[in-house]
């Protein structure tokens, strides 16, 4: 996610605080839930959270999703959503029934065809009575119906649409507005999306477009991401969007701009999206191969206030001069954040600071400065004292994800860690992140063992003083500053 400065707090759409007590409070709860089984040895209901100290209604114990066919029909002028998704789950624990995160009113749920019963314990949780066996896979499905922009929870509420467009994009929870998911990085799955709207509209979403048919005065649009994605990067927008398609180096490429943008401002952002093969092309150069089968971008007239990096076709808002910089920090998203997810929540400065690095390695390589004098720019900004060095940006706690320092202090270490252990050894660490864990998930302590292992240095001082420690880090050869 791009956030669009000077507004580094509280970028999730609709996002209110959440007291310590609160969260302390929805953590004692989640350690409550009930595990797969019973102490008299009985099956019982997978967890209600797949364990993210974070959010501890984010996924679901017992079941891992495989694949996701969502069906979903939209009405522009009604915002009304109704629809029905198949997911493939296996059970990974013997259960009498199992949860999915959803927000929707539901109107049936089949399991292997067969009606079960459900029920809703909370607004997010959908809990479905079906006995499963581990390793067993089953087809579930759920039938819903519901206006998506009445809906909130924890203090979210993501629908970005009017009357003309839609687009669902957010961070870290979206996908529970539109498709009941296993809502959490650590479960990723395949996934075909289908969508009905109005004839006369275009509808875009992540991977490659299948087929498009029409019917009457609607329209279906089948589009399919055969690589595993966490399901808060699925997207779909409907509206009236200008479309280019091409093929760069081998990789399929499509782009589009809405047009309810001024033509002016229109044209200037189809010439910025346009720029996407040579920006992937360039970051293929610096990480390796691109992780996905396609690429491309998205503009949207609406307000969301920030950029972000949907799997394989990042969604904007109308962008300013800084629009290439916002570009290439959605771009490397593919590489980290997208491919290579957090474990947890926690560690999203991988995704962040990953990103902003990248910018400034960007702007080094396009004959601006150099990324040592970004960070040591940066640096000397922020003095000591400053509220800049105040966040653990290793563990910001959630209300603090997309805080302005969890970016500019992710990327100031590792340009930090690039000055300390050489380019070479910091390349090959990059490198063998995205490459090893290419379709999965990583952790900071993943990192920071994984860079040891390759410097072959005792690291600890030096990410406890860039991430951890509430000061600013000393001006030292150690610290990556002389």
């Amino acid at each position: 996610m791009t956030p669009r400065p000077p507004a580094p707090l509280a970028l999730r759409a609709g996002s209110r605080p959440r007291s310590v007590a609160a969260l302390l409070l929805a953590v004692l709860l989640a350690a409550l839930l009930p595990g797969p089984s019973r102490a008299d040895g009985t099956a019982a209901y997978g967890s209600e959270g797949i364990g993210d100290p974070y959010f501890p209604l984010d996924g679901n114990g017992g079941i891992d999703v495989q694949h996701y066919d969502v069906h979903d029909s939209y009405l522009l002028p009604e915002r009304w959503l109704s629809g029905w998704t198949r997911l493939t789950v296996r059970a990974t624990d013997t259960l009498a029934g199992f949860q999915l995160d959803f927000l929707l009113p539901v109107q049936q749920v089949l399991v292997d065809g067969t009606p079960v019963d459900w029920s809703r314990p909370d607004a997010h949780e959908l809990r479905i009575t079906a006995a499963v066996d581990a390793g067993s896979t089953h087809e579930v499905l759920v039938r819903y119906a519901g206006r998506p922009d009445a809906v909130g929870w924890d203090g979210e509420r993501n629908w970005l649409a009017d009357s003309h467009e839609v687009v669902t994009m957010n961070q870290p929870h979206m996908a529970a507005w539109w498709f009941p998911a296993d809502d959490h990085p650590q479960d990723k799955a395949t996934m075909d999306v289908h969508v009905t709207a109005a004839r006369g509209l275009d509808v875009i979403a992540n991977g490659r477009r299948v087929s498009r048919s029409v019917h009457g005065r609607l329209a279906t649009t089948h589009w399919r991401s055969v690589e595993p994605m966490a399901p808060y990067l699925a997207f779909f927008a409907a509206g009236h969007f200008e479309v280019r398609h091409g093929s760069d180096h081998g990789l399929p490429w499509l782009v589009a701009v809405s047009e309810q943008i001024p033509s002016a401002t229109r044209r200037r952002s189809m010439r910025l999206m346009l720029r996407t093969p040579a920006i992937v092309h360039w970051l293929q150069g610096e990480l390796g191969r691109y992780p996905f089968s396609s690429t491309g971008g998205l503009t949207t007239s609406l307000s969301p206030g920030f950029a972000l990096e949907n799997q394989t076709r990042p969604t904007y808002p109308v962008l300013g001069s800084a629009g290439v910089t916002t570009e290439v920090h959605e771009l490397a998203h593919q590489w980290f954040g997208d491919s290579v997810a957090v474990q947890d929540w926690r560690d999203i400065w991988l995704n962040e600071g990953a990103a902003t690095f990248m910018e400034a390695r960007y702007a080094e390589t396009h004959g601006r400065e150099s990324a040592q004098a970004w960070l040591e720019g940066l640096y000397d900004d922020n003095p000591d004292g400053s509220a800049f060095w105040d966040l653990d940006v290793a563990d910001p706690g959630p209300d603090h994800l997309f805080d302005w320092q969890v970016y500019q202090r992710g990327g100031m270490t590792l340009q930090a860690l690039r000055h300390r252990i050489g380019d070479d050894a910091f390349w090959r660490l990059l490198r063998a992140w995205v490459h090893d864990r290419r379709g999965g998930n990583g952790s900071t302590e993943d990192f920071v063992a994984l860079a040891g292992q390759v410097s072959g240095e005792d690291l600890t001082g030096f990410f406890q003083a860039w991430l951890r420690d509430p000061a600013r880090p000393a001006r030292t050869r150690a610290n990556g500053l002389r």
